[in-house]
């Protein structure tokens, strides 16, 4: 056998490896996600004629108020819940790194609500949050907040959004304190000495050596939950349903009850399409930003 015989062997074997995964995502994902493009072009309603359209799917964009007001929740989702959630995460693992009692039930419990079920967490916060028999607005009452400026919660179109909030915040705080965890715990502590050595107090050490030395970790969290709070969906349908009206409606939820609610297939690849591009800018504008920094 010839080398290059061998070398083609060689190849040959390591895309037969390749292949099983390579075929199921050709067909599962990037195949759908061609279709997807040129279905933004198109009008079909999933089972009859299929007709071209052109740009008029993106035209019909800037009249839709309902589109509209999916981009802006959107929008607010993701600014209210990243930095908040980051936040929580980050102050969580700064609790949890440290040598205190209870350290490995307390991580236990603040990573439980992200591998629990949805559909269960969904129901026990609905349960609390509940505007007229919920604990949370019973011990509001019994702080002395008038009965007339309890919050609505979900029920609420002013409080629904901030409830969905904290309810994506509560819920994925804990995963995302694993990874600071990671962060905090791969810190040399040879940087810590040497800066007490120099003088420098807790709260110096803490802003000088710990938040520089996370900055790749929270260059990574902040990017992933971005992607993740501009992909939301079962959250809003579980808590709200985008309601109350179109309070809390996003565009994956929007996308969702235009293709199978509405079968305009066409004009739901088109929301898709801009929703691709805003994740991609927005992920984009990060990583320009965190070279930047570098």
């Amino acid at each position: 056998m010839t080398s290059k015989q061998r070398t083609i062997r060689n190849n040959l074997v390591a895309y037969s490896f390749i292949a099983p995964n390579f075929i199921g995502f050709a067909i599962f994902t990037l195949g759908p996600i061609v279709f997807a493009f040129a279905l933004a072009f198109l009008n079909w309603n999933g089972s009859g004629h299929i007709s071209f359209v052109g740009l008029d799917n993106f035209r019909k964009l800037t009249v839709d108020a309902t589109f509209k007001s999916a981009l802006k929740n959107t929008i607010v989702y993701t600014i209210g819940t990243v930095p908040l959630t980051m936040i929580c995460s980050f102050l969580l693992a700064i609790v949890l790194n440290r040598n205190i009692r209870g350290r490995n039930l307390l991580r236990t419990v603040s990573f439980f609500p992200y591998v629990a079920s949805l559909v269960a967490v969904a129901v026990v916060w609905n349960m609390l949050f509940n505007p007229a028999k919920g604990p949370v607005n019973m011990l509001l009452t019994y702080f002395g907040v008038p009965e007339k400026s309890l919050p609505g919660w979900a029920a609420d179109k002013n409080w629904a959004m901030i409830t969905v909030i904290l309810f994506s915040v509560w819920k994925n705080m804990g995963y995302y304190m694993v990874i600071y965890l990671a962060g905090l715990q791969g810190v040399n502590p040879e940087l810590y000495e040497a800066a007490e050595l120099d003088g420098a107090n807790k709260w110096q050490q803490f802003i000088h050596v710990t938040i520089p030395q996370l900055s790749a970790t929270t260059f990574f969290v902040s990017v992933m939950l971005t992607i993740d709070s501009f992909k939301v969906y079962d959250q809003i349908y579980m808590i709200t349903q985008g309601g109350p009206g179109t309070s809390t409606l996003v565009l994956v939820y929007d996308i969702y009850n235009t293709a199978f609610i509405s079968w305009d297939l066409g004009y739901a690849s088109a929301i898709s399409m801009v929703l691709f591009v805003l994740v991609l800018g927005v992920t984009l504008f990060q990583f320009y930003m965190g070279k930047k920094r570098q």
